[in-house]
């Protein structure tokens, strides 16, 4: 067997591996990955927001919470990537041959979505990516092999959507693309008792969430419910839906995706196997459809439909296989160039830009910019540390004072890098919609008592009234220190922090 581009596949993800490493070893965690570091401080069934993998992935590539940083918490997010393009090459191989499968392989690592949302930064998507595209070579394997009989197959593909729905809940859509596909396609397969005994292997998965869910009451669900219950249609949410889309799958690769899929549906390209074009379509379209409905008439997120997008990489592999002879395509030099920049510049500019890209004004300095997501606690939290010993030290507060949050973010920040710096416990006060993890974080920390005093840390990028929020609590709220974040000699953010002295009421629980 030819093996020429089995190993090109392996130097690529070998040579994205590294580049992601240095990458992640420049950039502090953001805001979304400092939360669900709070999934693997205290481990659950099931979580507010999302099932429990990526906490579980954390505590893996953490080596159980002993190598703390931000490159152990990105380091299962980049293995992750690394195995999903080996699927991706795997399975545009049996559909077409190795140099489609390539193809695809290139596609997957130059779309923002799954090479550095899913497959850069620590997020549910993480784990996801390998367990969906691993569905994906199996069903392909089931359908192209006829391998229906086996029930092994069936089982693996059972486990492999269940593990992805571990990750995100809607992971189940695997099964239903299939079903659509088998529904049109093969329809006897119906009644092979196999697929059932798949299905239940999935659902024995799901029964964490489930559990967990019964004894909290349903909570996630009732949450996420009240997220989608506008009735009015609006067409702008729409046009952001489609534009983020746009931008996070690689402007270059929607194109891409766009004119492939549309010399697909006219014939102009054609899959060696019968019905796979038929079966990408359902893997994919009813997915993107559905999440373009639902934006119709709630605020979306461009990442919720990232991974229907990922069956149509291969229809783009197919068409790059029967128009190039070359490596790397010009499609995909011009998409790989602009993945480069972007993390180039990117990366520069949340180091060293002197100026932020938000707000100027002193009540919200830095609100909007992007930068601040992933730079200064690092030193805002070892500048914090002395006030906090200080403090200690001159009596001016009790010792061990917590730090009292009332929105997850910062308080994920505040629990990664604040906490470390401190030891200063992270209390939430306030409403489970605004803490979310930390109501439960609570439960197993010593809570606030009539007398204590307590630190509260706002970022001026997330403004908060601090009279509102906790002058009810206290006997008296000192003038806030001021503690600047600087880059390159400019002032891009300030930190303010809070004396909370003398509890005198006792805030509610937020469970």
């Amino acid at each position: 067997m030819n093996r020429s581009y089995s190993k090109k596949v392996l130097w690529l993800i070998l040579i994205v591996s590294l580049l992601k490493l240095i990458s992640a070893s420049l950039l502090e965690l953001g805001n979304d990955e400092v939360y669900y570091w709070t999934y693997a401080v205290q481990p659950d069934w099931n979580h507010f927001d999302h099932p429990p993998m990526v906490g579980w992935l954390i505590r893996l590539t953490s080596l159980n919470l002993h190598w703390v940083s931000g490159v152990s918490l990105r380091l299962g997010s980049i293995l992750c990537a690394a195995l999903s393009t080996w699927f991706i090459f795997k399975t545009g191989k049996l559909l077409a041959n190795e140099k489609a499968g390539w193809y695809a392989a290139l596609i997957y690592n130059c779309s923002v979505y799954t090479g550095f949302i899913a497959g850069f930064f620590i997020l549910p998507d993480s784990p996801q990516m390998p367990f969906w595209t691993g569905a994906l070579y199996i069903m392909a394997h089931l359908f192209i092999r006829s391998d229906e009989e086996k029930l092994s197959n069936w089982l693996l593909l059972g486990l492999m959507i269940g593990l992805a729905t571990l990750c995100k809940v809607h992971g189940l859509y695997l099964w239903a693309g299939f079903g659509l596909f088998l529904l049109i396609t093969r329809v006897k397969w119906l009644l092979n008792w196999r697929l059932y005994a798949g299905v239940a292997v999935t659902m024995i998965c799901t029964l964490p969430i489930i559990y967990w869910n019964v004894i909290n009451d349903f909570i996630t669900y009732r949450y996420h419910s009240e997220r989608v219950t506008h009735t009015t249609i609006q067409w702008d949410m729409l046009g952001r839906e489609v534009g983020g889309e746009f931008a996070y799958q690689n402007p270059v690769i929607f194109i891409l995706i766009f004119i492939s899929l549309i010399a697909m549906l006219r014939k102009r390209i054609r899959f060696n196997r019968k019905k796979a074009s038929l079966w990408l379509l359902c893997m994919s379209l009813p997915m993107i459809f559905l999440f373009w409905g639902v934006s119709l008439l709630n605020p979306t997120l461009p990442h919720w439909s990232g991974p229907g997008y990922i069956p149509l990489f291969f229809v783009g592999g197919l068409y790059l296989e029967q128009r190039s002879l070359k490596t790397f395509p010009g499609w995909i030099r011009g998409a790989g160039s602009l993945i480069i920049i972007v993390l180039i510049v990117g990366i520069g500019l949340i180091r060293l830009s002197p100026v932020n890209f938000g707000s100027h004004e002193k009540e919200n300095y830095g609100e909007y910019c992007p930068t601040l997501d992933m730079s200064g606690w690092k030193d805002f939290s070892k500048s914090f540390a002395l006030i906090v010993k200080e403090d200690a030290a001159k009596g001016n507060m009790k010792p061990h004072s917590p730090i009292l949050i009332n929105k997850w973010f910062p308080g994920g920040h505040l629990e990664f890098y604040t906490k470390k710096e401190t030891g200063a416990e992270i209390i939430a006060v306030g409403y489970l919609e605004d803490v979310h993890k930390f109501a439960w974080l609570n439960k197993v920390r010593p809570s606030l008592k009539i007398g204590d005093d307590a630190y509260t840390v706002v970022p001026s990028n997330l403004p908060m009234n601090v009279n509102e929020a906790f002058g009810q609590y206290f006997t008296n709220i000192d003038q806030p220190v001021t503690i600047k974040q600087m880059r390159s000699g400019g002032v891009v953010r300030y930190f303010y922090v809070y004396r909370l002295k003398g509890c005198k009421v006792l805030p509610l629980p937020v469970l």
